[in-house]
């Protein structure tokens, strides 16, 4: 049995592009069908005891069941690893599935990466599956989180990004000072080529102050007591110094100004503050389209949660064959490959783009971005086609998400592009998801590159 999709709004440039909202659509539709249906639970356990469930219905475990089975609960699997975090995942009402999905999220299964990064290496435990019947699913235990909006005193904000890192010097609210600086950290094996950089922008940003009674930082990556578990920011470090010199680099850069309150979060939890402080809505994505994908949340009461919400990691296309593959992760189809440069430079051939070899791919963009202004159909195709990644990424976010704000930000969005994408994401939701009322935000093009380092700012409570 196989699930067949109708895009009413296809990527001219990806035609073969599988939506995750469609295909979980498709087979939602069958499993409603099926006399034999059965009630799924999957629930991951965090720190701290916190527990996500999700609830789901799955076809009758039957031969010909059973592939499909595993591919959309393998899928959601997937996705509430990488959005809710956990290092412990439990089955309920699908015994059959309990071995397959261990061995899969194995030391030497196809997700050998999650099991790797979301056990040990975030949550300091081994990943672990086991089953249980439905009736006994563990219940779900969230927390949440109040962080942020704090504008009093004399404040340094930052935000790290793959290709440039940003910091503002804020008094009282009012930004005395903002600037963005070029950097390539990714590949860099010298842990002091990132440290000296971010110590550069955050005194260039204290000359600006007359004292500094709080810093605020935004970065890519998992975030634990800010120390980074995983950061793409830090790839080029040896592993076998992650420990001892990535984990503590934020510690040892507080050090340098004693006294001062010192946070770092994820940049997608920022993007969400942001958008939340900006536009005064909650039950807020935050989107942020830059060197990769990153996503924060803030809950229709205004807090933020534990949740991980890496969905740079998280499938969006389901297509079995074909798709492109993430080099970090290994996995097909996710997340940073559709909503973020990557996308732009992965398309770009496809439209007529002649890019010279080795051309990093934020000049890429800029190529791309400087056609769009000339009015070049080519970018506009270009810029159709995230747009539709767009759109069927968000109706799928909303099968995890109580969403009703989507605020895009980071350079992809910028320029008449940006416009582009937004009104191919709203096709595709009015033509395909019309019970789906996700409102979008564009900042203007200030906030667009800078407002996360602003916002970030306010992250310490004085």
């Amino acid at each position: 049995m196989a699930i067949q999709i109708t895009m009413k709004c296809v990527p001219e440039l990806d035609p073969e592009f599988v939506p995750a909202a469609l295909w979980n659509r498709e087979y939602g539709k069958l499993a409603a069908a099926d006399a034999g249906r059965r009630k799924l639970a999957l629930c991951v356990e965090r720190a701290n005891g916190c527990v996500s469930r999700f609830d789901t219905v799955i076809l009758a475990d039957t031969p010909e069941n059973r592939a499909l089975n595993l591919r959309y609960v393998e899928r959601i699997v997937k996705f509430l690893l990488w959005a809710r975090g956990g290092w412990k995942l439990t089955v309920a009402g699908a015994p059959e599935l309990v071995p397959e999905l261990a061995k899969i999220y194995s030391a030497g299964g196809e997700r050998k990466f999650d099991y790797a990064v979301i056990g040990k290496k975030i949550y300091d435990h081994p990943f672990t599956v086991v089953g249980c019947a439905y009736e006994a699913a563990p219940e779900a235990k969230e927390i949440g989180l109040r962080l942020g909006g704090h504008f009093d005193g004399c404040r340094i904000g930052f935000d790290l990004g793959g290709s440039d890192r940003k910091c503002a010097a804020v008094i009282d609210g009012e930004t005395v000072h903002s600037e963005e600086v070029v950097w390539d950290p990714y590949f860099q094996g010298d842990i002091n080529y990132h440290i000296e950089g971010i110590v550069d922008s955050l005194k260039r940003a204290a000359a600006r102050l007359p004292r500094i009674d709080s810093i605020g930082g935004s970065a890519a990556g998992v975030y634990v007591d800010n120390q980074p578990r995983i950061a793409s920011l830090f790839r080029g470090i040896p592993e076998e110094q992650f420990e001892s010199r990535v984990r503590p680099i934020f510690l040892e850069i507080a050090k340098q100004f004693p006294g001062v309150p010192f946070v770092v979060l994820n940049d997608g939890e920022v993007t969400a503050l942001a958008g939340a402080v900006s536009i005064g809505r909650n039950a807020l994505l935050g989107l942020a389209m830059g060197t990769s994908e990153a996503v924060g949340f803030v809950t229709p009461e205004g807090t933020l949660t534990d949740h991980l919400n890496e969905l740079a990691f998280a499938p969006v296309d389901y297509r079995e064959t074909g798709a492109p593959v993430d080099e970090w992760s290994g996995d097909a189809g996710v997340g940073a490959l559709y909503l973020s440069q990557q996308a732009v430079g992965r398309v770009a051939g496809k439209a007529g783009f002649e890019f010279p070899a080795g051309t990093p791919l934020p000049e890429q963009l800029k190529l791309v971005q400087k056609a769009m202004e000339s009015g070049d159909e080519r970018a506009a195709k270009v810029y159709r086609t995230v747009g539709c990644y767009l759109g069927y990424a968000v109706a799928h976010y909303a099968m995890f998400y109580p969403l009703e704000n989507l605020l895009l930000l980071g350079r992809v969005s910028s320029g008449r592009g940006g416009s582009i994408i937004l009104d191919k994401a709203r096709e595709v939701l009015a033509g395909e998801f019309p019970e789906l009322k996700v409102e979008f935000h564009i900042p203007d093009e200030a906030f667009k590159r800078h407002g996360q380092a602003v916002i970030a700012a306010t992250l310490p409570e004085l």
